[in-house]
């Protein structure tokens, strides 16, 4: 059992140390390092949880800096899994931390998925394909899993909330993610985070064929933590409110 760090003591004051230690003795996988899942992974790890596994191949763009945490100038070019194990190990020297710098597609998701056995996965990915397929082996092999919905196109956070893929509106990604399980059965049972906000179409814009995203839309700098944050908030939450 590893141990409580005077670190933790605030979260220890907040949870407990029964809480706390379940968080500890945690492994969390994230997928997707971007503007959610790079403040959500790092929301794990100074949650208390010992070990965790994020996954991203990207590398950090100018245009990232609006809203990514892994995006400085100083960054630009770098790997965003390597900037983020680089951060997560500053704050927690004795997290165990795998980073894999993979676009996850394929055979890939259940390689990984079994590699270690993880007690929550976090889905932050952006294209459709991978995003469910991923959610889809996560369901098949009964891991606990939150998906963030699409915090594009966004500004009011007040909106942001929790809900059953089934009961998610006004979300492009939501529509087409309830679309695509419900060609394999499933149409409920999928925990995310999701706003009802109206975007607007107006500030989307096509992208090159040979990119792998279809569009890109306009982002404000908060909309993204907000749903990182609560992706966490979830995740936590769960941890150390299970048996």
């Amino acid at each position: 059992m590893k141990e409580i760090k005077p670190w933790m003591g605030r979260t220890q004051l907040l949870l407990g140390d029964e809480a706390l230690t379940k968080l500890i003795n945690k492994n969390v996988l994230i997928v997707g390092l971007g503007g959610v899942g790079g403040i959500c992974a790092e929301m794990i790890a100074r949650s208390g949880v010992g070990k965790m596994t994020i996954i991203d191949t990207d590398i950090v763009e100018a245009s990232n800096r609006n809203r990514q945490i892994v995006a400085l100038k100083s960054t630009e070019g770098k790997l965003k899994s390597d900037i983020l194990k680089e951060r997560l190990l500053d704050i927690n020297p004795e997290l165990e931390l795998t980073s894999l710098p993979m676009y996850l597609t394929g055979t890939d998701r259940f390689q990984v998925l079994t590699s270690q056995k993880f007690d929550f996965a976090i889905d932050c990915i952006d294209t459709l394909s991978p995003k469910v397929f991923f959610l889809l082996a996560c369901l098949q092999m009964n891991i606990p899993v939150v998906s963030s919905m699409g915090a594009g196109g966004k500004v009011d956070p007040t909106q942001v909330t929790v809900m059953d893929i089934s009961e998610t509106y006004n979300c492009n990604l939501a529509k087409y993610v309830r679309k695509k399980l419900r060609y394999y059965g499933i149409r409920d049972g999928l925990k995310v985070v999701f706003s009802p906000e109206q975007a607007d179409k107006s500030k989307i814009i096509a992208t090159p064929e040979e990119t792998r995203k279809k569009s890109v839309i306009g982002t404000m700098s908060y909309m993204p933590a907000v749903f990182g944050c609560t992706c966490a908030s979830v995740c936590i939450r769960h941890l150390y409110e299970s048996e």
